[in-house]
């Protein structure tokens, strides 16, 4: 019998990780502290502007849409910035966090000037995290928030939409649209016609993408859950490149003790920042 509290939960981020890094997988999604038994989270400039960005457009789909934009998105990501202001969005010095924020009220003056989509009637998933049963066999869930879902009238359909904030485009190889087409189908009655990204620092357009098949995209990503589902049970976590790599070793300094603590947040992770030195280098920082 299927028990969602014993199960193996997948989602589009999880995935990444283990494919990137099992070990990487394993600090991010696994591993507690073994003082506080939180989970550990690394905080970034990028993570805390696509955050404080998402949190703005996405408050927007419970609305009807003549009052969408009542209130200058502006004045809404002012608000929403200080959640991420400071060490707790990873910014270590005031310019770097001018930089980011400024990013990010530029994103939202582009939506304001042309909303496009998000002028239109949409769909609402009524789950706070929207899942399914990846497969009950296996006792695997499958998760994950869809940033919008357009409702087309015309075909009776939805349409679903990704918000980009990062500077690089997806990538092809990326299992993200399979995932979040199977939980668009499973988490809501209508049919799905179209899939695009909207690459916010850059377009005032969306970029369609071809939507994948459903029964290959169940079947690509039961695979990689499966593997997901045998490293927990074997405990085998390794890191492809055997001493370390650029997306495990991040996470790594938070074990070593080279990583700053700022606080705990509401879903009881620990989050931590790198130090000075280390964030000014990833964020490409010329002094």
């Amino acid at each position: 019998m299927p028990d969602k509290y014993t199960a193996t939960w997948v989602s589009h981020t999880s995935i990444s990780d283990f494919l990137r890094c099992p070990r990487a997988y394993f600090l991010k999604n696994v591993y507690k502290d073994p003082k506080t038994r939180h989970k550990i989270k690394l905080m970034s400039p990028a993570l805390a502007l696509g955050q404080a960005v998402h949190e703005v457009l996405e408050s927007l789909s419970v609305l009807p849409k003549h009052s969408r934009f009542s209130e200058s998105l502006i004045s809404k990501f002012e608000n929403v910035w200080q959640k991420v202001s400071g060490k707790n969005g990873g910014f270590v010095h005031s310019d770097l966090e001018h930089k980011y924020k400024t990013r990010g009220q530029e994103m939202l003056r582009r939506v304001m000037n042309d909303p496009g989509p998000l002028s239109g009637l949409a769909v609402k998933i009524q789950m706070d995290l929207p899942q399914f049963w990846l497969s009950e066999e296996d006792n695997i869930m499958l998760c994950g928030k869809i940033d919008w879902l357009e409702y087309l009238p015309d075909t009776d359909s939805v349409h679903i939409i990704d918000f980009k904030t990062g500077k690089s485009e997806e990538d092809p190889a990326s299992l993200q649209l399979s995932i979040y087409h199977l939980l668009v189908h499973h988490c809501q009655k209508y049919k799905v016609s179209q899939a695009s990204y909207w690459y916010l620092d850059s377009s005032d357009v969306l970029t369609p993408k071809e939507l994948p098949d459903l029964e290959i995209a169940r079947k690509n990503i039961l695979d990689v859950a499966r593997q997901v589902k045998l490293a927990r049970q074997l405990e085998r976590f390794k890191c492809p490149q055997g001493d370390g790599c650029f997306t495990c070793r991040p996470m790594e300094a938070i074990i070593n003790h080279e990583a700053e603590f700022v606080r705990s947040d509401e879903y009881n992770y620990d989050v931590y920042i790198l130090n000075k030195a280390e964030s000014e280098n990833r964020d490409g920082l010329i002094l």
